[in-house]
């Protein structure tokens, strides 16, 4: 069996170092927004190249006080993508304000800019901008377009710490960056985490505000928040897999590029590597019209893959009040079609990833397309 990812040959290798970090909190008896967190946020904020982290519970929260920071709220408007984990416009909506979402560019399966400035209405306050499965979206014509408007630039980097865009780590081009820390990503705890980063000292108070209650001092609120902090365990866990981060990038590179020289005449279509950028592979993402087909037949032999994602966000039914219909987004909706993940983490083995592509050269409609 070769699962879609494993986070348990993670864990051996790490265990030594984890169980210590581990037991030095259970030790000292903090658990909330403590010494470890403190520290954390430093060390993320210097990786990241930005001046400043606030550790929350969770990437959706990230996202959703990356706005209350930026004071969108109801009778606002908030453009992204349909192309996303829902957590994206999920967090929109816990705003008060209403997702605007615009189509794909098919290469990288991010925002297209060249969709950006049609979205625009005189409610629209920010964009998120979605660097999706570890590909950097491409910034610079939607910043430009932002700036142009005024509008506030939230990038949505859960599936991209460490990746980078010409030159310089996504998480700090906008003016916030929300990052989730969910067990399955490239620098993920054991259980929910999240983090804001951004270079903006006032968006910073404001969100350690926001976190906690609006406290400024214990017991005391001085603005309207909530609950969403960052634990000392996750905080403890993340420091010890931050220092790994780079070497599992690396390697999670060199192994996309292996499968890439595999499959190169398999008639699957493969991931963009874009040449203004490094992509960290969160996920390896092929395209087939074939993909229930293929799917099924890998599955068949011990191979597990995943979809990322079956339905986009303008299609879910819980999104049906947004008014999008069939055909409205139609390079979100071809992707959502043919997209299929196969394994890949940085403890895959290489014989692993050669019996994966053993098995799609198998796959009897051949050539996939």
């Amino acid at each position: 069996m070769i699962p879609p990812f494993d986070l348990k040959r993670q864990y051996a290798a790490l265990k030594p170092e984890v169980d210590a970090a581990i037991a030095d909190v259970l030790e000292r008896g903090a658990f909330i927004l403590g010494a470890e967190v403190a520290a954390f946020e430093r060390e993320f904020a210097t990786y990241c190249g930005v001046s400043h982290a606030v550790g929350v519970g969770s990437g959706t929260e990230a996202l959703h006080l990356a706005l209350r920071a930026c004071d969108v709220g109801p009778g606002d408007e908030v453009i992204t993508v349909a192309h996303t984990a829902v957590a994206t416009v999920a967090a929109i909506e816990l705003s008060g304000a209403r997702p605007v979402l615009v189509d794909i560019e098919p290469r990288r399966a991010t925002l297209n800019p060249a969709q950006l400035e049609a979205a625009i209405t005189p409610r629209t306050r920010a964009v998120i901008l979605v660097h999706l499965y570890g590909c950097p979206a491409e910034l610079t014509p939607i910043l430009e377009v932002a700036r142009q408007h005024h509008l506030r630039v939230v990038e949505d980097c859960a599936q991209a710490h460490g990746a980078v865009y010409k030159g310089q780590r996504v998480g700090s081009w906008g003016d916030l960056a929300a990052f989730s820390f969910y067990p399955t990503k490239n620098l993920g705890a054991y259980g929910d985490g999240g983090a804001i980063v951004t270079d903006d000292p006032t968006l910073s108070e404001r969100l350690r505000l926001l976190r906690e209650y609006g406290w400024a001092e214990r017991y005391v609120s001085h603005s309207k928040g909530l609950n969403s902090r960052l634990d000392e365990l996750q905080a403890a866990i993340l420091r010890v897999k931050l220092r790994h981060l780079d070497v599992w990038n690396a390697r999670r590179r060199a192994l996309a590029q292996q499968y890439s020289t595999l499959l190169r005449d398999s008639g699957l279509q493969l991931p963009f590597e874009p040449l203004d950028g490094a992509h960290v592979y969160h996920l390896y993402v092929v395209r087939t019209p074939q993909r229930e087909a293929l799917r099924a037949f890998l599955g068949e032999r011990g191979i597990g893959t995943l979809i990322h994602y079956p339905v986009p966000v303008h299609l879910q039914p819980a999104y049906a009040d947004l008014g999008y219909r069939p055909g409205s987004l139609p390079e979100t909706e071809a992707a959502a079609a043919q997209v299929l993940s196969l394994p890949l983490y940085p403890e895959l083995r290489e014989d692993e990833i050669e019996a994966v592509c053993n098995a799609i050269r198998a796959f009897p409609n051949a050539r996939c397309a």
